[in-house]
């Protein structure tokens, strides 16, 4: 032990846009709280936040009264205005949910029930009408969703951990590599650099990496991470694609597909494709880290996951392995592409976590033990909901302090 650092009130781990959202509630529900964020990284949203394609989802395939349904419904109206006020480049869009198969027409319905249910405006639309959308896509039916958008989660974090006003710690400096915690004197957290944080109350925001530091912490999480690797590759032509198209999702399988999805920057994302990752950051099979393979194979969950998903897996890593059978899986909705119109893409890891007995967890996870507040599940939408996410992180980290914050919701 080098050395003791300052003391804060909420010792925040992660600096992805959850852990930053949550310092940016703090300091607005509780003016004057002390705020430190440790990030591994040498800079914000390196991971999940920096690796998606942007979107501002709707809410419209969560179950009705899930933390995913109201968090993601509530969280784009407030990302939209949250980009509005900082100049973050964004757009609401619309996109279109498209039905290539008759089968797939009682769910397509289905969804149109649950976006009403969740209060969300949705079209139906026949064949023309999706070409009039959207004129290279093809479907026997589709719904338009008017409130999904387009924004960089990377510029949206940068700017909650400006404006959160916390002191953040990147680098080995924000490495957490031992958490001590006494009830009765807060969280003592030791980083690769050698030094000692020491606050009030901890909360996890460490995304990929939650689990385990909610075991350093003596919480038992009662669940694992198992990364999955989403593979994209880039349109050539964007020209094709003007906004966003996806398939309709099968409630059997735990991913939503290969869609289409226009960027901020113009050009189209297609993906992802949805294997098992052998590394918590494995973004290209190459990265394989030994240890972190073990405990995901040693999970029990983890092999329940397999046998009961083993024929949407093996479809996954077919599409992996040949560019053509992604090809094949993105002409279902753009038939006029070849392999020649897609070019790799960086890919992205989805911290997912897995229960005992192999389910996925569905919805968005928080736990609280002695002084710590554990933010457990938290993939896709969650920078979308990052707002409302970090409130609710919030207030349960304010209660732990026994300091009642008032959590107001962003009115532009």
């Amino acid at each position: 032990m080098k050395k003791v650092a300052n003391d804060c009130d909420v010792l925040v781990i992660g600096g992805g846009i959850v852990g930053l959202a949550t310092a940016y509630a703090l300091t607005r529900a509780a003016p004057g709280t002390r705020v430190t964020v440790l990030e591994k990284e040498r800079g914000p949203a390196r991971h999940q936040t920096g690796r998606n394609s942007g979107v501002i989802h709707s809410g419209i395939y969560y179950r009705p009264g899930s933390l995913k349904a109201r968090y993601a419904v509530r969280g784009a109206a407030e990302m939209i205005k949250f980009c509005a006020e900082y100049g973050i480049p964004h757009e609401v869009t619309g996109k279109l949910i498209v039905a290539t198969e008759r089968a797939e027409l009682p769910r397509l319905h289905a969804l149109v029930q649950r976006g009403r249910e969740n209060g969300i405006p949705v079209r139906e639309l026949g064949p023309a009408q999706i070409t009039e959308y959207e004129p290279e896509v093809r479907g026997l039916a589709a719904i338009h969703v008017g409130t999904t958008g387009i924004c960089d989660y990377g510029a949206v974090a940068r700017h909650l951990a400006e404006a959160s006003g916390a002191e953040i710690r990147y680098g080995a400096a924000g490495h957490v590599t031992r958490v001590d915690r006494r009830a009765d004197l807060g969280v003592a957290v030791r980083t690769a650099d050698g030094a000692i944080v020491r606050g009030k109350v901890l909360v996890n925001c460490a995304g990929l990496h939650c689990d385990t530091v909610a075991r350093l912490t003596g919480d038992d999480p009662g669940m694992r991470i198992v990364p999955f690797r989403g593979e994209y590759f880039e349109l050539a032509r964007p020209e094709l694609v003007r906004g966003l198209v996806y398939p309709v999702p099968d409630p059997a399988f735990p991913f939503l597909g290969v869609h289409l999805t226009r960027g901020i920057d113009g050009g189209v994302h297609v993906g992802p494709n949805a294997v098992p990752a052998l590394a918590r950051e494995g973004y290209a099979w190459s990265v394989v880290h030994p240890r972190e393979l073990a405990g995901t194979l040693g999970w029990p969950g983890s092999w329940r996951i397999a046998r009961r998903h083993w024929r949407y897996g093996a479809g996954e890593l077919r599409r992996s392995a040949s560019k053509t059978a992604f090809t094949e899986a993105v002409r279902r909705l753009l038939p006029g592409i070849g392999p020649d119109d897609l070019v790799p893409a960086p890919a992205g890891v989805r911290a997912q976590a897995v229960l005992r007995d192999g389910t996925l967890v569905d919805d968005f996870l928080i736990r609280e033990g002695a002084r710590t507040v554990h933010v457990l599940n938290a993939p896709s939408p969650a920078a979308t909901a990052s707002l409302p996410i970090g409130r609710e992180v919030a207030r349960r980290a304010l209660g732990a302090l026994g300091v009642s914050g008032d959590m107001p919701a962003r009115r532009g």
